[in-house]
Parts: C-alpha cells; sequence; structure tokens
C-alpha cells in the first residue's frame, strides 16, 4: 500500500473514530464470507464422488442428502455473512460521512465572512455534501468487495488442491495466463491507447 493511499485511509479511519474497527470487522466477515462461499462446492464434489464410486448401483450412495444440506447450510452462512459484513461497514461509513460533515462545516465557519460571497453557500454546501457521500461508496461497498476478491482466489486454490493437487497445479496455468492477459489490458500502456482511441 503507498504512502498516498495508507494516508487516507488511516485519515478516513481519524473520522470514523472507535467505528473503525467496524470497518476493519467488515473486512475479515467479507473475505470470511468468500471463503465460506467456496465451501458448497466441496460438498458437491463429495456427492459428485460419491455417486461415481457406487455407479450403477445409485442407491447405496448414503451420504447424498447429508452432503447436500450441508452444501445449502454454508452457502446460508456465506451470505449472512456477508450481509454481516455489509452492516459493519455501512455503519462505519455513515459515522464517517457524518463526522466529515461535521468537521468540515466547523472548519467553514472559522472562515472570514467573505470568503463565501464569491462561491456561494449552497455550492460550498453541495460540495461538502457530495465529497463527504464519496466516502460511503468506497468504504461500504469497495473495500469489503475488494477483500472478498483477494481472499477468493486463494480459497480457490486451497479447494483445487483439496479435489487433487494435481488438477490443481494444472488449473493454475489458465489463470497464470489469465493474469498476464489482464495485466496487458490494463496499466499505462492501455491507457494511453484509450486516451489516443
Amino acid at each position: 500500500m503507498n504512502g498516498k493511499k495508507k494516508g487516507s485511509m488511516s485519515r478516513l479511519f481519524q473520522y470514523a473514530g472507535k467505528f473503525k474497527y467496524l470497518t476493519i470487522s467488515s473486512w475479515v466477515l467479507s473475505a470470511i464470507s468468500a471463503w465460506v462461499a467456496l465451501v458448497p462446492f466441496y460438498y458437491i464434489w463429495r456427492i459428485i464422488k460419491e455417486v461415481l464410486e457406487v455407479s450403477p448401483n445409485y442407491s447405496e450412495a448414503e451420504n447424498l442428502s447429508h452432503y447436500g444440506w450441508c452444501a445449502v447450510g454454508f452457502a446460508v452462512l456465506s451470505m449472512l455473512l456477508y450481509i454481516c459484513g455489509l452492516m459493519c461497514s455501512h455503519i462505519a461509513a455513515f459515522r464517517v460521512q457524518a463526522n466529515m460533515r461535521s468537521q468540515t462545516m466547523k472548519y467553514i465557519l472559522t472562515l472570514p465572512i467573505g470568503f463565501m460571497d464569491d462561491i456561494g453557500s449552497g455550492k460550498v454546501r453541495k460540495i461538502v455534501n457530495e465529497s463527504s457521500a464519496a466516502t460511503e461508496s468506497y468504504l461500504a461497498h469497495q473495500l469489503p468487495d475488494r477483500a472478498a476478491a483477494m481472499a477468493t482466489p486463494v480459497g480457490l486454490l486451497i479447494l483445487l488442491l483439496t479435489f487433487d493437487w494435481r488438477l490443481g497445479l494444472l488449473s493454475l496455468i489458465p489463470i497464470i495466463i489469465a493474469f498476464f492477459i489482464m495485466a496487458s489490458m490494463t496499466g499505462s500502456s492501455m491507457k494511453e491507447k484509450m486516451k489516443q482511441y
């Protein structure tokens, strides 16, 4: 994390006060939710494995119902964890937004009276409201989603290696190729191409 990002995040944490722990909790819950969301695939694999092992005597497959309910249970648990994470992030984001507005307006009140003559009080209020509202989307949605996006590939790799380590390693090849393709479609070179376009 570069200095600017770290500085802006610590500044947002200052606005959050004691609610910053809710922001951190939302990241943790979002990452755990992403991992739990992968567990149903394990149970689906167990169902397929058991069916193939007893084939063609499908009546000997005894654990299908159990595995099915486990898959459903973990899917529901994943959604509940994600909702809890979003609740934490929204509470913290709204606190940051309110504190930002309050502190900014207190600062504006200390400025000379003629400050608003050129700009207008309505425009200043609009700038303060829109700027503080922009943090809500970032803190309440983007950061938890980023935590889930970072946790999912790690969980997916562990899941693939659990199924079959050879298949897991083989599956890494298209992932590595995809990262190289994505890297070629992003970055400064693509930015320049889009500007030319």
